[in-house]
């Protein structure tokens, strides 16, 4: 049951709030259910960070329900361009996030329910969450085969993964969040997980491909709506709580102060991309041209998002040394990003006006690079 209320005097009770709140000295007994009424994954995401930073769950576990628009999520240590096809995902307007928490990448949409479990450190276990949403899952239809595997994930019919796993610990507090796939569309899954870039080179986190299945192929009654429901319904049973799930807007400055500074960074450039760990691209590239057919290599290091090193490999008859060499230095440093190098590829012809040939050959070079990105 949803019930949209004034969430200021519960966080007021449950925030640790550094500034004055009227009623904080009112004591709260128990935890409560939250659903974002936000699709926005950077949004969710600020939300799961402004709760992990400001609510006291000693005895007030806190259950976060929310949903997002088609993105793609990678864990803290993930490097995108190994993890999905970036390219795609631009072209259809897909939005790529990377959480706080560990683990590997996973696709939402609105057929995908999130789960988040916020408890103190001490009270942290994932087993016991997993094993409360089987629990919903069979009080709903009771001939579902869902098992909790060691690796944290659900699997239906011991083979179809449905649900994965992440988590923060931090010094007082922790949370568990994971997936449940309930109507998630698989054909764009399948296509945006899948990176087309290859020579990439990392020590970063590598997802561990599985088969997937959504519950409604299962059974067509199981909708978010069912499965939300189901899951408050066990948790409130579970920890003793009201059983109603409270709306709240992740977009609140004022009942959540510093929400908007938390989704910015989210979705800041320098997150997103910069926070990559330490990759390089060692790859041969193929470019017809004039009935030729060439080979390029291409050697680039790349840290924090942004090129160190750039080797490219031209035949001294296709492009002189000098303009590769130009080419090379004026790389270093740049954000490893299609924008970018447009950026500079443009502003470098400029460099040898009225040479057309040379023109042409610059871009369509420069469109090659611009595919590894």
């Amino acid at each position: 049951m949803l019930i949209t209320f004034s969430m200021k005097n519960c966080f007021q009770l449950l925030c640790n709030h550094k500034i004055p709140a009227v009623g904080f000295k009112n004591t709260v007994k128990s935890g409560v259910i939250l659903q974002s009424v936000s699709n926005d994954v950077y949004k969710n995401l600020a939300m799961e960070d402004w709760i992990h930073d400001h609510v006291t769950l000693e005895g007030k576990p806190v259950l976060y329900i929310w949903r997002n628009a088609p993105s793609v999520v990678i864990g803290r240590h993930q490097n995108p361009w190994q993890e999905c096809n970036l390219h795609l995902m631009r072209e259809e307007g897909v939005k790529l996030a990377r959480r706080r928490s560990g683990g590997g990448t996973v696709y939402h949409d609105m057929g995908n329910i999130n789960l988040t479990f916020f408890t103190t450190k001490s009270k942290y276990d994932r087993m016991d969450n997993l094993k409360l949403i089987v629990r919903a899952l069979n009080a709903v239809q009771p001939q579902l085969d869902v098992q909790a595997t060691k690796r944290f994930d659900l699997l239906l019919d011991g083979q179809f993964k449905i649900s994965g796993t992440a988590s923060k610990i931090g010094r007082t507090a922790a949370y568990h969040h994971c997936t449940l796939l309930c109507n998630t569309d698989g054909a764009s899954l399948s296509a945006l997980l899948k990176s087309p870039y290859q020579g990439i080179r990392s020590n970063a986190t590598a997802s561990i491909p599985s088969a997937v299945k959504s519950l409604l192929e299962k059974d067509p009654t199981l909708t978010c709506e069912v499965l939300i429901d189901a899951v408050a319904a066990e948790f409130a049973s579970y920890h003793q709580v009201d059983n109603h799930i409270d709306l709240i807007d992740p977009t609140d400055e004022t009942l959540f102060p510093g929400i908007h500074a938390k989704a910015r960074e989210l979705q800041s450039w320098e997150w997103v991309y910069g926070r990559t760990p330490k990759f390089s691209i060692n790859t041969t590239l193929n470019v017809l041209y004039e009935q030729e057919c060439l080979e390029i290599k291409v050697f680039i290091d790349i840290k924090n998002g942004r090129i160190e090193t750039c080797n490219i490999e031209v035949p001294d008859h296709w492009l002189p040394l000098e303009i590769r060499d130009v080419l090379n230095s004026s790389f270093i440093g740049s954000k490893f990003c299609p924008v970018e190098t447009t950026m500079l590829t443009n502003i470098l012809l400029r460099t040898c006006p009225g040479d057309h040939k040379l023109h042409s050959k610059w871009s369509i070079l420069c469109e090659k690079i611009k595919g590894i990105m």
